[in-house]
Protein backbone atom coordinates (compact mmCIF):
# COMPACT_ATOMS: atom_id res chain seq x y z
CA UNK A 1 0.00 0.00 0.00
CA UNK A 2 1.82 3.00 -1.11
CA UNK A 3 2.24 6.16 2.01
CA UNK A 4 -0.05 8.79 2.52
CA UNK A 5 -0.21 12.10 3.79
CA UNK A 6 -0.81 10.41 7.01
CA UNK A 7 2.01 7.75 6.43
CA UNK A 8 5.17 9.26 4.84
CA UNK A 9 7.32 6.79 3.47
CA UNK A 10 10.42 5.62 5.15
CA UNK A 11 12.59 7.18 2.83
CA UNK A 12 10.85 10.49 3.15
CA UNK A 13 11.86 10.91 6.47
CA UNK A 14 15.45 9.53 5.95
CA UNK A 15 15.74 12.23 3.66
CA UNK A 16 14.67 14.91 6.09
CA UNK A 17 16.96 13.47 8.52
CA UNK A 18 19.77 13.67 6.29
CA UNK A 19 18.65 17.77 5.56
CA UNK A 20 18.46 18.60 9.40
CA UNK A 21 21.87 17.07 9.45
CA UNK A 22 23.20 19.41 6.48
CA UNK A 23 21.83 22.41 8.29
CA UNK A 24 23.94 21.16 11.74
CA UNK A 25 26.61 20.37 10.07
CA UNK A 26 26.77 23.56 8.53
CA UNK A 27 26.04 25.80 11.81
CA UNK A 28 28.46 23.89 13.41
CA UNK A 29 31.56 24.57 10.78
CA UNK A 30 30.64 28.36 10.65
CA UNK A 31 31.06 28.16 15.03
CA UNK A 32 34.35 26.30 14.20
CA UNK A 33 35.27 28.86 11.51
CA UNK A 34 34.75 32.25 14.06
CA UNK A 35 36.21 30.02 16.70
CA UNK A 36 39.35 29.38 14.54
CA UNK A 37 39.75 33.01 13.04
CA UNK A 38 38.30 35.23 15.75
CA UNK A 39 38.55 33.07 18.88
CA UNK A 40 35.12 33.46 20.60
CA UNK A 41 32.20 32.10 20.19
CA UNK A 42 29.64 32.61 17.94
CA UNK A 43 27.17 34.23 20.38
CA UNK A 44 29.94 36.19 21.59
CA UNK A 45 30.56 37.19 18.04
CA UNK A 46 27.06 38.25 16.88
CA UNK A 47 26.86 40.24 20.73
CA UNK A 48 30.23 42.48 19.68
CA UNK A 49 28.77 42.91 16.23
CA UNK A 50 25.52 44.20 18.07
CA UNK A 51 27.70 46.02 20.37
CA UNK A 52 29.41 47.37 17.30
CA UNK A 53 26.09 48.66 15.36
CA UNK A 54 24.62 50.49 18.04
CA UNK A 55 27.45 51.78 21.03
CA UNK A 56 26.02 52.16 23.93
CA UNK A 57 23.78 49.39 23.47
CA UNK A 58 22.44 48.47 27.22
CA UNK A 59 22.05 44.47 28.29
CA UNK A 60 18.59 43.96 27.94
CA UNK A 61 18.26 45.67 24.30
CA UNK A 62 21.14 42.95 23.27
CA UNK A 63 19.44 40.47 25.06
CA UNK A 64 16.04 41.66 22.41
CA UNK A 65 18.33 41.97 19.72
CA UNK A 66 19.73 38.13 19.78
CA UNK A 67 16.19 36.77 21.26
CA UNK A 68 18.16 35.33 24.49
CA UNK A 69 17.27 35.57 28.05
CA UNK A 70 18.54 38.60 29.74
CA UNK A 71 20.86 36.16 31.97
CA UNK A 72 22.09 34.97 29.15
CA UNK A 73 23.24 37.83 27.47
CA UNK A 74 24.40 39.29 31.35
CA UNK A 75 27.02 36.24 30.70
CA UNK A 76 27.78 36.35 27.50
CA UNK A 77 28.79 39.77 28.63
CA UNK A 78 30.60 38.99 31.42
CA UNK A 79 32.78 36.89 29.64
CA UNK A 80 33.38 39.21 26.84
CA UNK A 81 34.23 42.02 29.30
CA UNK A 82 36.89 39.55 31.21
CA UNK A 83 38.57 38.63 27.77
CA UNK A 84 38.48 42.68 27.29
CA UNK A 85 36.76 42.50 24.23
CA UNK A 86 33.83 44.69 25.44
CA UNK A 87 33.50 47.25 27.98
CA UNK A 88 30.12 48.55 30.13
CA UNK A 89 30.18 52.36 31.13
CA UNK A 90 27.89 54.04 33.28
CA UNK A 91 27.11 56.95 31.05
CA UNK A 92 23.76 59.21 31.44
CA UNK A 93 21.16 59.94 34.16
CA UNK A 94 20.94 56.32 35.13
CA UNK A 95 24.15 55.31 36.37
CA UNK A 96 22.35 51.77 37.24
CA UNK A 97 22.00 51.34 33.82
CA UNK A 98 25.33 50.34 31.80
CA UNK A 99 25.81 50.72 28.51
CA UNK A 100 28.14 48.74 25.98
CA UNK A 101 30.95 49.76 24.03
CA UNK A 102 33.92 47.97 22.14
CA UNK A 103 37.20 48.13 23.41
CA UNK A 104 39.87 48.33 21.08
CA UNK A 105 40.43 44.61 21.40
CA UNK A 106 36.88 43.58 20.46
CA UNK A 107 37.33 45.68 16.95
CA UNK A 108 40.13 43.62 16.12
CA UNK A 109 38.12 40.30 17.27
CA UNK A 110 35.40 41.81 14.40
CA UNK A 111 38.11 42.45 11.92
CA UNK A 112 39.22 39.04 11.59
CA UNK A 113 36.05 37.03 12.05
CA UNK A 114 34.18 35.32 9.04
CA UNK A 115 30.93 36.87 8.64
CA UNK A 116 27.70 36.61 9.27
CA UNK A 117 28.58 37.59 12.56
CA UNK A 118 24.65 36.57 13.39
CA UNK A 119 25.44 32.89 12.16
CA UNK A 120 24.71 31.28 8.89
CA UNK A 121 21.67 29.80 10.18
CA UNK A 122 20.00 33.00 10.75
CA UNK A 123 21.25 34.91 7.72
CA UNK A 124 19.43 32.08 5.42
CA UNK A 125 16.00 32.18 7.70
CA UNK A 126 16.26 36.10 6.66
CA UNK A 127 16.73 35.56 2.97
CA UNK A 128 13.60 33.16 2.95
CA UNK A 129 10.42 34.48 1.42
CA UNK A 130 7.72 35.24 4.37
CA UNK A 131 5.44 32.13 2.81
CA UNK A 132 8.48 30.05 2.54
CA UNK A 133 9.15 30.90 6.13
CA UNK A 134 5.21 30.81 7.78
CA UNK A 135 5.22 27.08 6.24
CA UNK A 136 8.93 26.05 8.20
CA UNK A 137 7.09 27.75 11.08
CA UNK A 138 4.44 25.69 11.33
CA UNK A 139 5.66 22.57 10.40
CA UNK A 140 8.60 22.90 12.68
CA UNK A 141 5.82 23.48 15.81
CA UNK A 142 4.52 20.44 14.60
CA UNK A 143 7.72 18.57 14.29
CA UNK A 144 8.74 20.32 18.05
CA UNK A 145 5.00 18.58 19.52
CA UNK A 146 6.21 15.54 18.69
CA UNK A 147 9.61 16.14 20.31
CA UNK A 148 7.68 17.31 23.01
CA UNK A 149 11.03 19.74 23.15
CA UNK A 150 11.62 22.21 26.09
CA UNK A 151 9.98 26.07 25.37
CA UNK A 152 13.09 27.20 27.28
CA UNK A 153 15.58 25.85 25.15
CA UNK A 154 14.42 28.34 22.16
CA UNK A 155 16.12 31.14 24.04
CA UNK A 156 19.54 29.67 24.05
CA UNK A 157 21.81 30.51 21.16
CA UNK A 158 22.80 28.22 18.79
CA UNK A 159 26.58 28.37 19.71
CA UNK A 160 25.75 27.34 23.06
CA UNK A 161 24.32 24.07 22.14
Amino acid sequence: MPPTSAQPAPQQASRVLRQFRQVFNTVRAHFQQVEKHAGVSGAQLWALSLVAAEPGLGVGALAQAMDVHPSTASNLVRALQGAALLEARREGPDRRAVQLHLTPQGQDVLARAPAPFSGVLPQALAALDADCLGRLERDLAQLLRHLEADARAARTPLADL
